[in-house]
């Protein structure tokens, strides 16, 4: 298992570095700068700014700068919020798009383990039809849609919850979740169908049943643990895309996260920002991944370390 860990983290260094090399040339090559605004700034302010942040010297030469700094830990200062550290931006807004992503996964788990064991325990029934395909609708509504929708209904219409806001009022983190935790609430759901439906044709659970156990203690003690391989695969890159993800969501209700920062940065060609935030969800995608593989070879320890770590 060590190896197999370690073997992970050492493909993940190159993975990093191709991502901060290809977004700060990218970054640079687009049109504009960060201090680019309807009123002109004055040649010897707009000298001096751009001598302040590296900015005057050759693009090879800042991206030599950033590395070394970025080594250290330092992401820079931020061009837009001159009193705020980029490290000082991600610490602040991470917290709250990370108890977002909180919410909306217990909304994914919740719902889709429910719908998806359901839907297996009775096969082409009205009982698995009406369930996937509600679960299809999920996924291909897109949060832009899906939000506004919620927001005429339970807000508007009923009443019921505020429009927008992140702990200001009673019940504003509830939209944003089902918002956000939609979609992924209808791809476990229909992984756990898959998942439950392979297990439950299996072998020892027809031995079980013959035993005589309850249907219960078949499916949440022998048959579960299988049916959630997949799952828990997808947890990965879920619990990832679900912090990631909720740029749309934090800029639909006002949500003061790291997703509305990193769509503000994009706007204001903050440079260090952009570069911060890509560079925090990369690494935070990759970590997810290799934290999910690591629960798969646990809960199935048939699969070679090996052969996981390749794949």
């Amino acid at each position: 298992m060590f190896t197999f860990i370690l073997k992970r983290v050492f493909q993940a260094i190159p993975v990093l570095f191709v991502v901060v090399t290809a977004t700060f040339f990218l970054i640079h090559s687009a049109p504009g700068g960060p201090f680019d605004a309807e009123k002109e700034i004055p040649p010897q302010i707009l000298e001096n700014l751009l001598k302040a942040y590296n900015l005057d010297a050759p693009v090879h030469e800042q991206y030599f700068i950033y590395l070394s700094n970025l080594v250290k830990g330092d992401f820079g200062p931020s061009f837009k919020y001159t009193d705020y550290s980029v490290t000082e931006m991600i610490s602040s807004g991470f917290m709250v798009t990370l108890e977002l992503g909180f919410y909306a996964l217990i909304v994914a788990l919740v719902i889709g383990l429910a719908t998806g064991i359901f839907a297996s325990l009775r096969p082409n029934t009205l009982g698995d039809y009406i369930p996937m395909s509600i679960s299809m609708l999920g996924i291909c509504m897109p949060a832009f849609l899906l939000g506004p929708l919620l927001v005429l209904t339970f807000s508007i219409w009923l009443g019921w919850l505020p429009v927008a806001g992140w702990g200001q009022f009673p019940g504003d983190k509830i939209l944003p979740s089902i918002t956000l935790g939609a979609a992924y609430a209808a791809y476990v759901a229909r992984l756990t169908r898959g998942g439950m439906l392979e297990v439950l044709s299996q072998d020892f659970i027809r031995t079980a049943r013959a035993k005589g156990l309850s249907e219960r203690v078949v499916v949440l003690k022998h048959a579960l643990r299988g049916g959630v391989l997949p799952v828990v695969s997808f947890l990965g890159p879920a619990i990832a895309g679900l912090i990631t993800g909720s740029f749309v969501v934090e800029t639909l209700f006002q949500i003061p996260g790291l997703g509305r920062f990193y769509v503000q940065a994009a706007f204001n060609r903050d440079y260090t920002m952009i570069l911060g935030s890509t560079i925090f969800y990369s690494s935070l995608i990759i970590s997810m991944n290799i934290i999910s593989d690591i629960l798969t070879v646990w809960l199935n320890p048939r699969l070679d370390y090996d052969n996981k770590a390749t794949t």
